[in-house]
Order: structure tokens, then C-alpha cells, then sequence
């Protein structure tokens, strides 16, 4: 019976790469679902035979820890050398769009909080 082993939503494309390629490497038999065209489906990548699903399991645990170090590494190295990128950095590459939110963000709590405060009554 097919297994769920590890879900693809918001998963960096090199990291579902890296993942694909270890269960290659290993000769762990897998298929992938996709978002579908709505995005409302359950993209992940599944494993054929659950009788190998612990060995997967610790496979992606190894790697998930490896990942981590070195991305926590190249993040403390662009930290260092200055490069890495702020909230304020983000709002001003993007003020338009920092703007266009931040009216919507207001907007849904003026109309949420106006039945209760007596705004604009």
C-alpha cells in the first residue's frame, strides 16, 4: 500500500530534487502527486511499498539534518559579510507592493472591528 512520505508544499525546488535523488540513489521506489491546476490538491511524494518506508524515513532524517546545518551556515556566512536580506531590505525593493498589503491588511480590520467599536456609524 502506497505511503506518504514527505509533502511538497512550499518546498524549495532543490530541496525536492535532492530528496527525489537520495530514494534514486538508495533504489527506494516512489511516484509524486502535484498541486494539480487549482493548487488545492496534496503535492508529496509517495513510496509503492511501505515495507521500506522506515529505511526512506531515516534516509530524509539524515539529510533534513545535514540541510539544516548548511543552510544555517550559508545564512551566518551572508550575516557576516553583511549580504543578508531584512525586512526592511524586502519592503524597500518592493514598496509598492509592501504598500498595496498593508491598505488591504488595514481595510479587513476596519470592516472586521466596525461592528463592535461603532466605527462609522
Amino acid at each position: 500500500m502506497a505511503e506518504l512520505l514527505f509533502k511538497l508544499r512550499n518546498v524549495p525546488d532543490d530541496e525536492a530534487e535532492d530528496i527525489r535523488q537520495l530514494l534514486g540513489e538508495h533504489e527506494i521506489d516512489f511516484y509524486e502527486t502535484h498541486a494539480g491546476g487549482w493548487g488545492i490538491s496534496m503535492p508529496g511524494i509517495w513510496l509503492h511499498d511501505d515495507q521500506r518506508l522506515q529505511e526512506a524515513k531515516a534516509l530524509l532524517a539524515t539529510y533534513q539534518k545535514e540541510r539544516a546545518v548548511t543552510s544555517r551556515a550559508a545564512y551566518e556566512q551572508l550575516k557576516e559579510a553583511g549580504q543578508h536580506k531584512t525586512v526592511v531590505d524586502k519592503i524597500i525593493e518592493h514598496p509598492f507592493q509592501f504598500l498595496i498589503l498593508s491598505m488591504a491588511a488595514l481595510f479587513i480590520l476596519y470592516i472586521s472591528l466596525r461592528p463592535f467599536l461603532g466605527f462609522g456609524s
